[in-house]
């Protein structure tokens, strides 16, 4: 259990927290657990979304609808499995042989779910401080990218989502030119080594964004 503590950056006080986070309902469903993470998804969701909206609240001017275009655009599914995923959660994820053998461990609902039950675990095991620092160490670059157009289309979001059906994650490649006063940025979005999609722009963000929003077209994702 030692590798989800050391890569989310909090060291429990109470063990039986990470354990339970960590523990899928499927274990309850075969009998080999009185306890899923349930409970602390539900907790969990309200103290991310809490920490988000403070940072927006407290670290930008937006107004009221643009917070919240900003908060949903960060606090899903797709970004939830993502972190999760970058974390190593999955491989640690306690489940039933059946949700195991069906794939369980790479399912963005599940690896969401755990990660939502992580920083419930992280709140009640440390207090609001340290959930803040572990959820902000992650979400903070997601939020200042989703606040510079709190209004526009997130296709990375959405290609996110759209690869993380069949459990691939895009990887972007992004190359500067030009002058410092007139830079200008390409990106290229691949899954598993294949180009998905590439698109230019006046900053490396809108490059990637522009880039995923040909990806999806090509993937004939119909919201591209």
């Amino acid at each position: 259990m030692d590798e989800p503590e050391t890569v989310l950056g909090h060291r429990f006080t109470d063990p039986s927290l990470l354990t339970l986070a960590l523990s899928h309902r499927s274990l309850t469903a075969e009998g080999d657990s009185d306890e899923s993470n349930e409970r602390l998804e539900f907790l969990g969701d309200a103290v991310l979304s809490l920490v988000v909206a403070t940072e927006l609240h407290e670290g930008s001017d937006l107004a009221e609808g643009e917070m919240a275009k900003v908060r949903a655009a960060v606090v899903n599914e797709a970004t939830l499995a993502a972190v999760a995923r970058s974390a190593g959660v999955g491989g640690r994820i306690l489940m039933g042989k059946g949700e195991e053998g069906s794939g369980g461990r790479t399912k963005p609902s599940i690896l969401a779910d755990a990660m939502e039950a992580l920083i419930g675990a992280i709140f009640l095991d440390g207090g609001l401080e340290a959930a803040r620092r572990v959820v902000l160490e992650r979400w903070r670059p997601l939020i200042a990218e989703r606040s510079e157009s709190p209004g526009g289309r997130d296709y990375k979001t959405r290609l996110q989502e759209v690869l993380a059906r069949s459990g691939r994650v895009p990887e972007y490649e992004v190359v500067g030119a030009g002058p410092d006063h007139a830079r200008s940025f390409r990106a290229i979005v691949r899954a598993e080594g294949e180009q998905l999609g590439s698109g230019a722009g006046s900053s490396k963000k809108r490059a990637q964004q522009d880039a995923a929003r040909v990806a999806l077209a090509n993937l004939g994702d119909d919201d591209a």
